[in-house]
Order: structure tokens, then C-alpha cells, then sequence
């Protein structure tokens, strides 16, 4: 991936389309105008062209745009040739692109390196335009246009910069203490900076880890003993036939998992197999999978039949509020009403998966828990295990800097604000980040 070439790739939907947007960035991305449409455009100004190739036959009537570098989003020279989106036309234009001398397709995620190496965007940006690109929901999408935008990015700089003024104080007392104009006290003034960044960070790490529910979903497990209506209960929250219903008891052997947008918040449903003892080494190790999913779940649908009372210890183990769903309510006798029978574990739904009785309440309800999980205060800061990790890794550097106090050495106060501020610049991407950002850009699209 030498920055010499000049890398090129479709940018828009899979033709056919409307529109097909090609791309190229690099040192020869002017030559290539030149060689498609025969001339240069003034910058950032559409202009129609013909586009030919090597023999001069015309591929196709387009705008393109030329957008020299570094104001670019890359960073480098880019252009871009806006085509009819048909697929002769696109595999035309990248066929005469491809026969240039320096030019080659680009690799998934490529454009978007180039613009984090050329200083365009910094680590956590590129992080939030995956997630915009990935984003499902709309408070998903929300979440992820904060971050390309510099919500975290914005705050880690200016943490960094404070970082490195109270190092600077404590330097400067180790490198010039035997100076008249320099004060005596700087370790105090260095130490208060430490103690004011590490109470904003930790604020900001004391999230419930809300934006990373936020970008995975919040998951509610569905489970319960065998022959409850699990599965049918999970087809109508989905709306479609995901999972396989029959009246014989251990059919579900995995989990099964559909991701829904209730209002506007991401959900991940999972149909789990019934809980209870069994023989069958297959059933088993799907009761086994079904527990252990719903101890991670953020909610459980405890689904038990008609007047049945949901069993405790069932969900014994399950750290997350437990809903029980008194599912088949249809049939039900007259004069029998539901949620009769005892006391019930949770919040109560009488529900009918066959019917569809009490779906859309029920529906509602995990809709407004997601709500309540992921809104409230100041939008999360922090949306990634790696941003944890780099934070947490600043708070430590500040917290033990704090206790060797004004009275401790000043090189070892110095050397952990250094690596405070280290743990920062990996976060926004200006040190140590080789190891991460194949991970990064491994499941980015081609041509972003």
C-alpha cells in the first residue's frame, strides 16, 4: 500500500444505479483526469466530460471533479468521475483506470487510511465513520456522526495538551531547578492539572458502558422451559419466520438472534433453547449455550405457558431484570383471566404468539427499556472496548503521579504523566497504533 500509487475504486452502490461515483487518489490522480477527459477542471468545480479510453472511444458522458491536495479528504490529489451507474459503464472506466501506469485498485478501507495518515482524521473519526457506514438505527447513526466529528477525538486532544503542560512544569523544575526565575513550586500547580483531568475522565469512563450497548444493541434474551412458545413468541417480535417452530420439546438446539429498530434504538432478540434437564448430548449443549446468553443479555423474556408461575431459579443466575411472558393466553378458559396463579417474577405480559395479543405492548416496552438503557445526560464519550482501555490506561499513569504527591520525586511524577499522555495519543491514533489498524480498516468497504 505505498503511498506512490495511485489508487482508484468505485465509491457508490453495486451497479446498476442511477449514479456510479469512481474515485482515485495520489500522485497521479491528475494524469488520470487528463487521460479519461483530456483535461484538468478547475478545482472543486463539477464540469461534463467525455470520458475515453486509449483508443479514444467515448465510455460515457459524466461530471468530474478535480481536487487537488491536501484539502482533500484523503490528503493527496483525488478525483472523482460521477458515470451512469451501469455495469459496462463502471467496468469500462475502471478497466482504462486500471491500464495506467502507477494506478491499482484500492484495498478495503484504503481512502480513509490514506486520510488518517496524511492527519485528515484521527483514529477515533475513522472509528465513527465505520460505525456511521455500519449504523442501523437512528440513535446509532447519531453516535457515530458525534465521533467522525471529533466528540471523543476533540476531548482526548485537549486532555493531552493539559497533559503535557503539567509535564512541562515538572520538567522544567528537573532541567532548570538550579535557575533563579524559575519557581520552586511547580510540582503543585502540574498535580492539580493531574487531579482535574483525571476526575473528568473518570466521568467520562463512569458511562455504563452506554456507548458500547449503543453500537452492539441492547440484547434481550428470550428463554424458558420447553414447549412455552419461545420460538413463536421470537417470529412475531421479528415479524418473519426466523426461527423453527414445532410442539416437540428441544427443537431449538442454538441461538438464533434477529436485530430489530424500536423507536429508533438498536435491539438484538435471541430464541434460546428450552431450559431443563435432558440426556440428549445435542439438546444439552444447546440448553448450556441458552443459559450462558442469557446471563449476558441486558433483559429477559421468561416465557412460561398459560397460569404457570416462571420459575425462579430458572433465571437464577441472571444478573438482568427478568420480564415473564404468560404466553398462549388464547387458550385460556373463559372466566380465567391472565396472570392469575401466585406471584410472578418481574414485570407481568400476558401475550398470545399465535394471536398476536399483547405483541405490540410488549414490543413497546422493550423499545422504551432501550430508550431508558441508552438516552439521559450527556451523550456517551466513549464507544469502543479500545477507547476504554486507552483511557483507563491515562487514569492509571494520573493516579500514580497523584500518589507520590508534591513532596515525591519529579522524575517519577514526570515519567507517568508521559505515559499518561502516551495512553492518550494512542486513543486519537498519534502513537502505537500499527498493531490496530488492519483491525481497523478490515471491515471497511472498498472505495471509503
Amino acid at each position: 500500500m505505498s503511498d506512490r500509487d495511485t489508487i482508484f475504486a468505485l465509491s457508490s452502490g453495486r451497479p446498476p444505479a442511477a449514479i456510479a461515483v469512481v474515485r482515485m487518489s495520489g500522485p497521479h490522480a491528475q494524469q488520470g483526469l487528463q487521460a479519461l477527459i483530456g483535461h484538468v477542471p478547475e478545482p472543486r468545480r463539477a464540469t461534463l466530460a467525455k470520458l475515453r479510453d486509449s483508443d479514444r472511444d467515448v465510455l460515457d458522458e459524466g461530471l468530474a471533479l478535480w481536487l487537488p491536495g491536501p484539502r482533500s479528504e484523503t490528503g493527496q490529489d483525488m478525483a472523482e468521475l460521477h458515470l451512469h451507474g451501469g455495469r459496462a459503464v463502471v467496468a469500462a472506466v475502471l478497466a482504462a483506470l486500471g491500464r495506467l501506469d502507477g494506478f491499482r485498485p484500492a484495498e478495503p478501507g484504503e481512502f480513509t487510511r490514506r486520510a488518517f495518515e496524511n492527519g485528515r482524521l484521527d483514529l477515533t473519526a475513522v472509528e465513527g465513520l465505520g460505525d456511521l457506514i455500519s449504523a442501523e438505527t437512528e440513535a446509532q447513526r447519531r453516535q457515530a456522526f458525534r465521533q467522525l466529528k471529533g466528540w471523543l477525538g476533540g476531548r482526548a486532544e485537549t486532555w493531552r495538551s493539559r497533559l503535557i503542560e503539567a509535564l512541562a512544569l515538572v520538567e522544567a523544575r528537573i532541567d532548570f531547578s538550579d535557575e533563579a526565575d524559575v519557581p520552586a513550586d511547580l510540582m503543585g500547580p502540574a498535580l492539580d492539572i493531574a487531579r482535574g483531568l483525571l476526575e473528568e475522565i473518570g466521568r467520562a469512563l463512569a458511562d455504563d458502558r452506554r456507548g458500547e450497548r449503543l453500537r452492539d444493541g441492547l440484547v434481550v434474551a428470550i428463554a424458558g422451559p420447553p414447549n412455552a412458545g419461545k420460538s413463536s413468541l421470537f417470529n412475531r417480535i421479528a415479524g418473519r419466520d426466523a426461527a423453527i417452530v414445532s410442539p416437540y420439546a428441544g427443537t431449538t438446539r442454538d441461538v438464533i438472534e434477529v436485530h430489530l429498530d424500536l423507536d429508533g434504538f438498536p435491539v438484538t432478540v435471541l430464541d434460546t433453547a428450552g431450559v431443563r434437564t435432558t440426556d440428549d448430548p445435542l439438546e444439552r449443549e444447546g440448553v448450556r449455550r441458552a443459559v450462558a446468553r442469557a446471563e449476558g443479555a441486558d433483559l429477559v423474556l421468561w416465557v412460561v405457558e398459560p397460569l404457570e408461575l416462571a420459575p425462579a431459579g430458572g433465571a437464577a443466575s441472571v444478573s438482568a431484570p427478568v420480564w415473564t411472558v404468560e404466553n398462549k393466553v388464547d387458550l385460556l378458559a373463559g372466566g380465567q383471566a391472565a396472570g392469575e396463579g401466585g406471584e410472578r417474577v418481574g414485570r407481568w405480559f400476558a401475550v398470545s404468539a399465535l394471536t398476536g395479543f399483547g405483541i405490540d405492548e410488549l414490543t413497546r416496552e422493550v423499545g422504551a427499556y432501550a430508550k431508558a438503557c441508552f438516552s439521559g445526560g450527556e451523550p456517551a464519550l466513549v464507544t469502543r472496548e479500545r477507547h476504554r482501555a486507552a483511557l483507563h490506561d491515562t487514569v492509571q499513569g494520573l493516579d500514580r503521579a497523584l500518589a507520590e504527591g508534591a513532596g515525591g520525586r519529579e522524575d517519577i511524577v514526570a515519567e507517568e504523566l508521559r505515559l499518561a499522555a502516551r495512553a492518550l495519543g494512542r486513543l486519537t491514533g498519534r502513537v502505537d497504533v500499527n498493531d490496530v489498524l488492519d483491525v481497523i480498516f478490515r471491515d471497511f468497504c472498498i472505495g471509503k
